[in-house]
């Protein structure tokens, strides 16, 4: 009778659990974060979501946004109509992100170095603006100078805050099977990316200003995060198994253009060390944004744009 009754029970609570998961589901359309033309880039099967915005004929900027739980394109939002004056800008969703496809993939820094090559590919010469991991996933797209390893040439390079190293290393593939496993795990990503938690998660290394991202922008967030099949990719990175092997410092020297490294002095989760320490070792110019962490281009977008195109003039005069 009691083994019965505790049988019983675990059904309740399981029961309970998925119809609070289902609950939890945002179940509406993800429209565009940013101002401008959408697009679909047909990748290995999936639909992957970019927004388009500026004459076609300028020079073509590609921004990557960073990767984290509820990452996507809207990243740029500050930022993305100001560099729409002066160039063709073209912001992607990375697959697993936002309004592309989520398949339940194992995601893996090789799949999205494949696809930022791939990406690139479609433009000619383009610059790029990427942020935390997308910075090394780029750099390993890149030519090398003498464009013999069949990567992407580029026309300049601006990385704000880039890593190779954003979770557990070496990573923890037990996790990332936690993340991914249907009651469970939903119901973990529910609570890493409930409303509170984004607050906490910006408020502790995203913004220097707990204020800057509006209640508008964390409803979006949450809803990003809410989508069927969101916490697949969110699992590799929680996991570290999106750590990229790429030598940051090497793959920087052999860009073929001077890049620009942008820092927020505040920054905790990436310090400015870490900052400095690749600017030397590469000779990039390094730009420290005070009353920054992680988002500088949210935080002082007008300096950010200015700091862009003095990267890419310097760039085209090189």
């Amino acid at each position: 009778m009691k083994l019965r009754n505790l049988f019983g029970s675990a059904l309740l609570g399981l029961g309970a659990l998925a119809a609070v998961n289902t609950g939890l589901r945002y179940e509406g359309e993800l429209e565009s974060p940013l101002d401008g033309d959408d697009g679909v880039f047909r990748w290995r099967g999936m639909d992957v979501a970019y927004t388009e915005a500026g004459d076609p004929d300028d020079p073509d900027l590609v921004l990557l946004h960073g990767i984290n739980a509820a990452a996507s394109s809207g990243e740029w939002r500050a930022v993305f109509d100001d560099l729409a004056d002066d160039y063709h800008v073209v912001a992607p969703d990375f697959p697993g992100y936002g309004r592309s496809d989520r398949p339940p993939l194992r995601y893996s820094a090789a799949l999205y170095e494949d696809f930022v090559h791939d990406f690139l590919a479609e433009f000619d010469e383009p610059a790029v603006v990427a942020s935390s991991l997308s910075a090394a996933y780029a750099a390993a797209a890149a030519d090398e100078p003498d464009g013999t390893e069949g990567g992407v040439t580029l026309s300049g390079f601006v990385a704000v805050c880039p890593t190779a190293v954003a979770g557990p290393s070496p990573p923890k593939d037990w996790l990332r099977e936690l993340l991914r496993a249907p009651l469970v795990g939903q119901a973990l990503f529910n609570g890493i990316t409930s409303k509170p938690s984004i607050r906490y998660f910006n408020a502790d290394h995203g913004y220097d200003d707990p204020s800057n991202p509006s209640a508008e922008w964390t409803d979006y967030e949450w809803r990003t995060t809410h989508v069927e099949n969101a916490r697949f990719a969110p699992a590799s990175f929680v996991s570290g198994t999106l750590n990229s092997d790429v030598d940051l410092a090497a793959a920087f020297r052999e860009l073929g253009v001077p890049p620009t490294i942008v820092w927020g002095r505040e920054a905790t989760v990436s310090p400015l060390t870490d900052g400095r320490e690749l600017a030397d070792a590469t000779d990039a110019r390094l730009v420290v944004f005070d009353r920054a962490r992680l988002l500088p281009h949210v935080e002082h977008p007008e300096r950010f744009v200015e700091t862009v195109q003095e990267t890419l003039v310097a760039g085209a005069t090189a």
